[in-house]
């Protein structure tokens, strides 16, 4: 699991630039791109469909039969928020623990794999998984879609609704955002060959330290 610094992320919020969808800093601009994002999450598009919302959410049915839990009892756990169907993440987190119990092993890894996706990848409602979260999940599980551009699309789309609403939560994927951030601030004499090996640099820095950071980059000090 990723250590990330929110001091980070709330810093480079600072530097957005909406209409030309990048981060533009005194002299240079940063734009996250696919490939990147391919890098960090592990997860390449080579061979694989790009997962792209169907318009359709998946039933009770398909959700009960690969978390091994009755449609029944996911009826009565779910929840109804303004028109989006969510299950609670305390409620997955115990059939996790209860099949790890079992040694269920493979129930286990599908709904230890939804609980990421729901938290991680897609966090959206605080303690709740929604559908279109486990729609992006089975789409992975069944058919080994990569959600890689919508992971993407969803950053974009967070710092877009965070212009247009000062002060809006920062609801993405942001380990991901972070590990890219960090990607291009440190120079070493042989650049990691993956992302995820130079995070652990500033975990530690402040605020302060973060936007004393940000607003002294110039483009020659960018890997």
């Amino acid at each position: 699991m990723v250590e990330f610094s929110v001091e980070a992320i709330a810093s480079l919020t600072q530097y957005y630039d909406q209409p030309l969808r990048c981060f533009t800093f005194r002299d240079f601009q940063l734009v996250p791109i696919v490939e990147e994002f391919e890098e960090i999450l592990g997860c390449p598009l080579e061979g694989r469909k790009p997962y792209l919302f169907s318009g359709f959410y998946p039933s009770m049915a398909k959700v009960a039969k690969v978390v091994k839990i009755s449609v029944q009892e996911l009826d009565r756990v779910k929840q109804n928020r303004n028109g989006v169907v969510e299950i609670p993440r305390k409620h997955l987190e115990e059939k996790a623990k209860a099949l790890a119990d079992q040694g269920e092993w493979v129930p286990f890894i599908d709904t230890f794999t939804l609980l990421i996706f729901g938290v991680v990848l897609f966090p959206n409602m605080e303690g709740l998984v929604d559908l279109a979260v486990i729609d992006a999940f089975l789409a992975y599980h069944h058919n080994k879609e990569s959600p890689t551009i919508t992971i993407l699309a969803d950053l974009y789309d967070t710092f877009d609704r965070r212009c247009k609403k000062s002060g809006a939560r920062i609801v993405c994927c942001m380990p991901a955002l972070y590990v890219w951030l960090v990607s291009h601030l440190f120079r070493q004499e042989s650049r990691p060959t993956c992302p995820l090996q130079g995070h652990h640099l500033c975990t530690e820095k402040g605020k302060e330290n973060w936007e004393q950071l940000l607003a002294s980059l110039v483009r020659a000090s960018i890997n």
